[in-house]
């Protein structure tokens, strides 16, 4: 696991999905559930839904729209608030990845979730994970209007919650939203090896990857 000088970190930004949630959830809800109530709906086969689905997908990734519920509730003619609950129970943290934001409470760091899911899934999630306890804000980018892939997110970040870039570290499992981090000027950037728990392990790039939360947890144990 690559060593943090978590000296030189005060400000620690964690995404959610992925990240700190099995991704497993939003691939499962996205790639089959949703696709099979749209069939339903249509009267058309899972096979059909899907193919007319993925380029719709494709067309509004990394944009604002493609993590709005409302969007798609529009978009699809379905209550996808609603659609999401009746897979919620596969809703689920990562492994240790609680212990590692107590371990970062404990360090004193000012722990920041930002994410952009829309405040409705947000929400569901928080429903199911206990996780608004461990952080300073809880911060969609709806609230801003702009995902975490544009630079103008960045600045609408810290406007709200002022950090010094320098001495942040970020965690997404999106490697274009790490990047776009990392050109506003956060210094301390990983990656998510294995967002899905079901899915494979991800070539991570240029980034350092986070694979055992427990690990994590154990740099900002102090020293016996």
């Amino acid at each position: 696991m690559h060593q943090l000088p978590w000296a030189d970190i005060d400000t620690v930004l964690l995404d959610m999905d992925g990240t700190l949630l099995d991704l497993h959830f939003d691939n499962h809800f996205w790639l089959e559930h949703l696709p099979l109530r749209y069939a339903e709906l249509h009267g058309i086969s899972r096979e059909a839904a899907s193919a007319e689905l993925l380029p719709l997908f494709r067309a509004h990734a990394g944009t604002l729209p493609w993590y709005c519920t409302d969007f798609w509730s529009r978009e699809l003619k379905l209550s996808v608030r609603d659609l999401k609950r009746e897979v919620a129970d596969l809703i689920a943290l990562r492994p240790d990845a609680d212990t590692f934001l107590a371990a970062l409470r404990a360090a004193g760091k000012r722990v920041v979730l930002i994410t952009n899911a829309h405040r409705d899934s947000l929400s569901l999630k928080l429903e199911k994970v206990e996780l608004a306890p461990y952080f300073d804000r809880l911060i969609s980018s709806h609230d801003y209007g702009f995902p975490k892939e544009d630079q103008q997110f960045w600045f609408a970040l810290q406007q709200d919650f002022p950090f010094e870039p320098t001495r942040s570290l970020f965690i997404d499992d999106s490697l274009p939203i790490l990047r776009s981090a990392g050109r506003y000027g956060v210094a301390h950037l990983l990656a998510v090896r294995q967002p899905d728990s079901r899915g494979a392990a991800k070539d991570t790039e240029e980034f350092a990857a986070v694979e055992d939360y427990r690990q994590l947890s154990a740099q900002l144990a102090p020293p016996a």
